[in-house]
């Protein structure tokens, strides 16, 4: 892989889905025309952007990897000030890459979400949450009222909620949902 652009990013963002499903992240991988090496080679270069003593900021290395957001808003969340940027992601045509900043570009939020227009999921019981079928604010509104629960790593988000009746703990990562665990009655 010659340059780091949008195909070795959904490389990284496959290489932490496949800690939960690593066959889905591997059928991924290969529709995206890319081995396990260069899926290495790709994390390790994200790595090292990331950690770089000169990294320009997360925004920066956003734009400078996924090119010009597809859109950009202004948004208010509580009592806090923030722009939303979007990007397309070849992988998942039905989501986009939603990352939110803060005036001054420091980056509060990274994940996934429905793109506008694209149709989500029904959501109405545990068995309609397949891995890779829906995402965060997607579970949250379904089964509201949902509990945030602190995630297993810093891009993964977990959510308690119950649904007809039973307990659940959906898992995310990306924001994209992973798995779901459901007590029994």
């Amino acid at each position: 892989m010659t340059s780091f652009g949008p195909t070795a990013f959904q490389l990284v963002l496959l290489r932490r889905m496949s800690d939960f499903q690593p066959e889905l992240a591997d059928e991924a991988r290969r529709r995206l025309g890319a081995s396990l090496a260069d899926q290495r080679e790709a994390n390790k270069h994200w790595q090292a952007m990331v950690r770089s003593p000169r990294s320009r900021g997360a925004l920066a290395r956003y734009r400078s990897v996924l090119g010009p957001s597809e859109s950009a808003e202004h948004r208010t969340i509580g009592d806090l000030e923030c722009e939303a940027l979007l990007w397309p992601l070849p992988l998942w045509p039905d989501l986009r890459f939603e990352v939110l900043a803060a005036p001054d570009g420091a980056v509060w939020n990274e994940w996934l979400v429905r793109a506008p227009g694209a149709r989500g999921p029904v959501l109405e019981s545990p068995d309609d949450l397949l891995p890779w079928s829906a995402t965060v604010d997607e579970v949250a509104r379904a089964f509201a009222p949902v509990r945030p629960m602190e995630g297993t790593a810093p891009t993964r988000w977990r959510l308690a909620f119950a649904a007809r009746g039973r307990p659940c703990v959906a898992e995310f990562t990306y924001g994209l949902l992973q798995r779901v665990a459901v007590d029994s009655p």
